[in-house]
């Protein structure tokens, strides 16, 4: 069974329609190989099919989400970042000094949910996380800055 049938039938199994057009951009989406925008998502799909608006690519993406097919994240480019949810979980350090983009396992977000459900009651959902700051090599260039000063 290909990834796009089995996909479908879990969107099936939820009760949701698999129009032409969905079907588009979840293949779009999953083929992608890494985060993309709405945007992004709509040129791909209009390659093939014109006809498909920025509506049903949102549609789609909140359909996505609420079967945790799909993560969304703020990457900090001013636009939400969709992924193919993966089988394992995983976040991205993002240094805000250089740019650089670092992913970190999801051992170390499990155990701040655990935490916070243990203090507090609540159950975080922590599926897909940018966590921002500086990276080793601009944090030790800063620290040097502020010796030389």
């Amino acid at each position: 069974m290909s990834c796009e049938q089995d996909t479908a039938g879990v969107i099936r199994r939820a009760g949701h329609k698999l129009t032409p057009q969905r079907m588009m951009i979840l293949t779009a989406l999953r083929h992608a190989g890494g985060h993309v925008t709405a945007s992004d998502l709509l040129g791909r799909v209009q390659r093939d099919y014109p006809y498909v608006d920025i509506s049903t690519v949102y549609r789609t993406l909140h359909t996505l989400k609420q079967l945790r097919l799909v993560t969304e994240t703020d990457m900090g480019t001013g636009d939400t970042a969709y992924e193919w949810a993966r089988s394992e979980r995983h976040h991205h350090l993002i240094c805000t000094a250089c740019g650089a983009v670092e992913e970190i396992n999801h051992e170390h977000l499990d155990r701040l949910g655990g935490d916070i459900e243990r203090e507090y009651g609540f159950r975080p959902v922590l599926d897909h996380f940018a966590i921002f700051g500086l990276c080793r090599d601009c944090s030790r260039a800063e620290d040097q800055e502020e010796s030389d000063s």
